[in-house]
């Protein structure tokens, strides 16, 4: 009888302690990731350039990353010899470096996922936002070719504000005690910076089309390792 009572409470101890487990996640992780820029900035035609990132992550929850990111990447745009890509003959190219904090926050901090497989997968979509700055090293055409009288204004070099809005999906693959130890991301992400540093032209709009903020998007690819500071959440992560 003795050995029966001691085999029940070892089984129960075990199951207690897997299912504590899988409610278990890392709190810090890496990750790395690629992306296809574009630019919308005060030229007519922008060309699809790419960028690279490292982010450091805290995972306030499994579901609410927040990230700090160094990205690093080409813009480009114009033709300083077409003039039915670029008809003032402006042209830009942009080896920029930016630094930036955002927050994301996925479906699953939200709903009740447990037991449904519709909501397991709805649960990784995400949105964030963030902040941060951009510092801008731009070549430039800055005498119009067709007119070399003139010279266009604005700055080579510069940093800017950026805000960055963004939404994707994470796939998560988890380890055997059901952690999300690595996590696959396919995001979208639109950057507005405040002032005229992205392609290095300040035109007057008297002169110019020039009425929007300078803007980039990005169509990202990125991988997450997660690692140290375990802590516990409310939900089995893993959903079932």
């Amino acid at each position: 009888m003795k050995k029966y009572l001691l085999f029940i409470v070892l089984a129960l101890t075990f199951y207690k302690v897997k299912a504590q487990a899988s409610l278990n996640y890392a709190s810090f992780g890496v990750g790395f990731s690629a992306s296809l820029n574009h630019a919308y900035a005060d030229l007519k035609k922008q060309d699809n350039n790419k960028s690279y990132a490292v982010t450091l992550n805290y995972f306030y929850t499994p579901y609410v990353p927040i990230g700090l990111e160094f990205q690093l990447g080409t813009l480009s745009g114009g033709s300083s010899t077409d003039r039915k890509i670029d008809v003032d003959g402006r042209q830009f190219s942009n080896a920029y470096k930016a630094l930036m904090l955002h927050m994301d926050v996925q479906a699953g901090e939200l709903i009740d996922y447990q037991g449904s497989d519709v909501l397991n997968i709805l649960k990784n979509f995400y949105l964030g936002a963030g902040i941060g700055g951009i510092s801008n090293n731009v070549t430039t055409q800055r005498t119009q070719p067709f007119n070399p009288s003139y010279i266009f204004p604005g700055k080579d070099k510069s940093i800017n504000l950026i805000v960055p809005l963004r939404f994707g999906y994470e796939f998560k693959f988890y380890n055997d005690y059901g952690q999300p130890n690595i996590r696959l991301d396919i995001g979208y992400q639109h950057n507005l910076t405040f002032g005229e540093g992205l392609d290095g032209y300040a035109d007057p709009p008297t002169q110019f089309k020039n009425n929007a903020l300078d803007q980039y998007r990005q169509i990202t690819i990125g991988i997450k390792f997660n690692f140290g500071g375990e802590t516990s959440y409310e939900k089995e992560i893993r959903g079932y």
